[in-house]
């Protein structure tokens, strides 16, 4: 796996996080890791085909989702993740892997991504465990969110 096909998605993140967050995020070190789904985290997954076939997955601790989803709300605070935080948590994982695909588009690679898929930690154990392409993004004031690519 290629270091480069994590760029697409991290500039992405960035950005619609400068946008609907409203900080600006700072990066952390490139690494390859097992993807381990940990408790009190949120997992939003997104399947990508096309010229590169693979997940794409974010992982959140939970209270820092839940501040995301407070911000993304006009600063209506949330305490638990209901339907609505999972929608919304939901929406900005679609929108980080839309404007990721857009991206890659542009640089001549086409590819399909799914809707996405929000886990808590507990729902996940019937998921493969893989290694990914992970780089981390620190939100200040907020918390991280951790992108994790495994693309063929």
């Amino acid at each position: 796996m290629k270091a480069e096909v994590i760029n697409p998605f991290l500039e992405s993140a960035r950005h619609v996080i400068e946008q609907v967050i409203q900080v600006s995020p700072s990066t952390g070190n490139l690494g390859v890791k097992e993807i381990a789904y940990i408790e009190n985290h949120i997992w939003i997954q997104i399947g990508m085909t096309g010229q590169m076939n693979g997940d794409i997955v974010f992982g959140i601790q939970e209270h820092v989702a839940l501040q995301m989803v407070s911000v993304m709300m006009g600063g209506y605070v949330i305490t638990e993740m209901d339907e609505m935080g999972r929608s919304a948590i939901s929406e900005l994982g679609n929108m980080i892997s839309g404007n990721a695909s857009t991206i890659l588009s542009n640089q001549g690679v086409s590819v399909d991504i799914t809707p996405p898929r929000v886990m808590k930690s507990d729902s996940t154990s019937n998921l493969i465990q893989k290694k990914a392409l992970c780089i981390p993004l620190f939100m200040e004031g907020i918390g991280e969110l951790d992108i994790q690519v495994m693309i063929s």
